[in-house]
């Protein structure tokens, strides 16, 4: 920690080695760093828990103008337990256990449920201002797996304006991001909306192939990073080849390039969760085309690092910790967004209910770049200071996880 951690000369002189380890860890970290975090690798209890990766899917729960507190499914993982008990985006959590969500018990009794191994939920759709069809499901603990991409292309004015949502950034996703590319290339897409609302991110390998194949006039040399580290870290520079290479499973810089679409602009959506390498993509893309971000300011994680281990055999020490080593920035110096990246235009994906599949036309994201409602209208600013967000499980995880 001494050598690599980014705040290493805020650590206190003298720790206290008496400490159980998990909290000898944190008494390291600087008051400002919400995302470091240790795990014992033999100990599967160590590890973050959250809805998402216990469950598959997420929520977030809402207070609507006329008080009204609903906790509202806005995520179902594909081939997860939550997608094989039937849960699906846009339907209404109304109890939890029997126990109905109201404002005084929202943040308790929903957190709860990543301390059980069974959920037994009472969920219904929207309909008429009102939750209706109500039944009772139970959701087992279990795994979820990798995400598939899923991309879309629509026709407005004459214009053929390719979609695609992006779940998380593993290795491994520079070929798929090509092929979907070429698939755009070949349907002549002009236009691109990325919906990164609530990717975490992960590997800035992926990050960087992705970003690749969006924007017209870089090459091989063009500078895509720059990571500036403590007094020992230094600053570590990348073209976007050099960062594309880093991932063992990557395709050459310029075969992806072969399937770039060269746009000059690109619509991306947002929310508070969408984070670290996702936002990278966002503030990497600025310094070669124009971005016009949709939904709400992203959690601010403008950090970057990696695990340190014990690489002995056989390995003596089971702990692993995950600190912040680097500071993120685009090719033209610019990063800071520890407090997030804004929007231009700003819309509550929650203001309009029931929410509708991602890749759907009418979805409220999605419909106000092909509508052009990104202009914001009076009504949408409305509707946005009226809907009050409560509580979102995977904010507090990914916050907390230290």
């Amino acid at each position: 920690m001494r050598r690599y951690y980014y705040w290493a000369e805020q650590m206190p002189a003298k720790p206290d080695y008496h400490l159980p380890i998990k909290d000898f860890f944190k008494s390291l970290l600087a008051p400002q760093d919400r995302f470091s975090f240790i795990v014992n690798t033999e100990d599967t209890s160590s590890y973050p828990r959250s809805i998402r990766n216990m469950y598959g899917f997420d929520y977030t729960v809402i207070q609507q103008a006329n008080g009204n507190v609903l906790a509202v499914i806005k995520l179902v993982l594909k081939n997860s337990p939550a997608f094989n008990a039937g849960l699906e985006r846009g339907m209404i959590i109304s109890k939890i256990n029997g126990k109905n969500i109201t404002v005084a018990n929202a943040e308790t009794l929903t957190s709860s449920m990543k301390d059980l191994t069974v959920l037994d939920l009472t969920v219904g759709t929207w309909k008429n201002e009102a939750v209706t069809d109500e039944k009772d499901i139970k959701v087992y603990y279990g795994l979820s797996f990798e995400q598939p991409l899923l991309s879309k292309v629509f026709e407005k004015n004459g214009k053929k304006i390719g979609y695609l949502y992006v779940y998380d950034f593993p290795d491994g996703m520079t070929s798929v991001f090509s092929q979907k590319f070429a698939e755009f290339k070949a349907a002549g897409v002009q236009e691109l909306i990325l919906d990164l609302r609530y990717n975490y991110g992960g590997s800035v390998s992926a990050a960087a192939a992705l970003c690749s194949l969006i924007p017209s006039g870089i090459s091989e040399s063009s500078p895509f990073i720059v990571f500036k580290g403590n007094k020992n870290g230094g600053q570590v520079k990348r073209t976007f080849a050099q960062q594309v290479a880093y991932d063992p499973k990557a395709i050459g810089f310029n075969a992806l390039r072969s399937n770039a679409l060269g746009l000059n602009k690109v619509y991306i959506l947002t929310s508070n969760s969408t984070a670290s390498a996702a936002e990278i993509v966002i503030n990497n893309l600025k310094s070669y085309v124009q971005v016009i971000q949709i939904g709400s300011t992203t959690l601010g994680k403008d950090m970057a690092g990696f695990s340190i281990e014990d690489k002995r055999k056989p390995r003596k020490i089971s702990w692993q910790i995950h600190p912040v080593i680097y500071k993120v920035f685009n090719a033209d110096g610019a990063g800071e967004y520890s407090n997030g990246i804004s929007p231009q235009i700003a819309v509550n994906e929650y203001a309009e209910l029931p929410l509708f599949p991602f890749g759907d036309p009418n979805e409220t994201l999605i419909s106000s770049v092909l509508n052009g409602g990104y202009l914001k209208s009076a009504d949408h600013e409305k509707l946005n200071r009226e809907v009050k967000i409560l509580y979102q499980s995977d904010l507090n995880f990914i916050q907390g996880q230290k």
